[in-house]
């Protein structure tokens, strides 16, 4: 199989974030990390799927967050949001606005994190109100916000 052929580049993208993904689903996100480690040069490569290019990075934010390293976290979700093109209007796209949030909230950066959560919360505003991934944001938002009101350091 050339090395540059369609299936080389999925192969090195899609093995690497399945195994990143077993990672995260052990609990071991540092083992995540590693895994993820050779699908960094195909983050935002483009093959015939969608959800392809922008997968590896969200499994890497996800496994930053699980470290508690908001900062790296922040970096992989701001990677998906910096590319629209790439993400689209698929669901990991918009998701990774939310975990941006959460990702700025635990690096310190609250008008950040409210930013990122107001956007997320507009994405979503037709969203079904009982989806479960819904009303955490707006609960954490909520929280943060109060927090910031309050004057006080936000609540987790």
């Amino acid at each position: 199989m050339p090395a540059g052929s369609r299936r080389t580049r999925r192969f090195r993208s899609y093995l690497p974030t399945i195994y990143g993904a077993i990672g995260l689903e052990e609990h071991d996100p540092a083992g995540a990390v590693e895994a993820l480690r050779p699908a960094v040069p195909y983050d935002l490569a483009w093959p015939e799927f969608t959800e392809a290019p922008i997968y590896p990075a969200y499994v890497r934010g996800l496994s930053y967050l699980q470290l508690q390293d908001g900062k790296r976290a922040a970096v992989e979700f701001q990677k998906l949001l910096d590319h629209p093109g790439a993400t689209g209007r698929t669901v990991t796209g918009a998701l990774a606005r939310l975990q941006l949030a959460r990702a700025q909230q635990m690096a310190g950066d609250t008008a950040a994190a409210l930013g990122s959560y107001e956007k997320f919360l507009t994405l979503w505003q037709d969203a079904d109100p009982e989806l479960p991934i819904y009303q955490a944001a707006r609960a954490e938002y909520a929280r943060l916000k109060k927090g910031v009101i309050r004057g006080g350091p936000p609540t987790s």
